[in-house]
């Protein structure tokens, strides 16, 4: 079966969510565990783009000018602790001018099984990346002059947050709960003295009700995109 819709897929270690765009309809699934990958059959078809994202914490945001690929493995570890085996990649950020360099290898499967079951139209396999890579794309989409993205899935936050075309921060945090992440975003905020009254905040996760209701306290709108 194909579809030429686009489908995004966001994989974390505890489960993983789908969005799918088509005819002008946007559908949602939420957060659902590993064992519902066999059964769904939004992924048994082919669309004309397939996104797959990792909840990875092994990133790093290094500007083009400055990266050597040969010496992509040493700058990563500088920033985050990585294992003899894993593998590090990169890409190139056009947005803000510069190079992600990541590893996969957080122990996890579930990522490849679903880049092999989700094909493009054309029966081609999807590069699993990082959230983050997801999140700065986003940034280039959103017509605000501040633009705050951020994702959150086991306990940690993704925060991406830009004035216009100068990104002033990407990284993530460790936040055992969604209010300890919520502190991270006001404090960032603060920190670059952004008013969220009058900022919008944009969720690339699934958000509950009352986790919806608590960023309205704040923030001008809260938008799941």
């Amino acid at each position: 079966m194909t579809d030429k819709g686009r489908i995004s897929i966001q994989v974390c270690l505890s489960g993983y969510s789908f969005k799918i765009e088509s005819d002008d309809r946007t559908r949602s699934s939420g957060w659902l565990s590993p064992d519902h990958i066999f059964t769904a059959k939004e992924l048994q078809s082919r669309y004309g783009t397939v996104e797959i994202s990792l909840f990875t914490p092994k990133c790093t945001l290094v500007p083009a000018h400055f990266f050597d690929p040969p010496a992509a493995r040493e700058l990563l570890a500088g920033v985050v602790e990585i294992g003899e085996d894993d593998i590090v990649e990169h890409i190139e950020e056009p947005f803000c001018g510069g190079v992600m360099v990541f590893s996969r290898s957080i122990g996890e499967t579930l990522s490849k099984v679903i880049a092999d079951t989700v094909l493009t139209s054309d029966g081609k396999r999807a590069r699993v990346l990082p959230e983050l890579h997801f999140m700065l794309k986003a940034l280039e989409t959103i017509p605000d002059y501040n633009r705050i993205v951020a994702s959150y899935a086991d306990g940690r936050l993704h925060l991406v947050v830009s004035q216009g075309r100068t990104l002033q921060l990407c990284n993530t945090f460790e936040a055992a709960d969604f209010t300890t992440a919520e502190y991270f975003i006001f404090h960032v905020l603060k920190r670059l003295q952004l008013n969220p009254e009058i900022s919008p905040i944009y969720f690339r996760t699934p958000l509950d009700h009352e986790q919806e209701l608590s960023l309205y306290r704040y923030f001008k709108d809260v938008v799941q995109i």
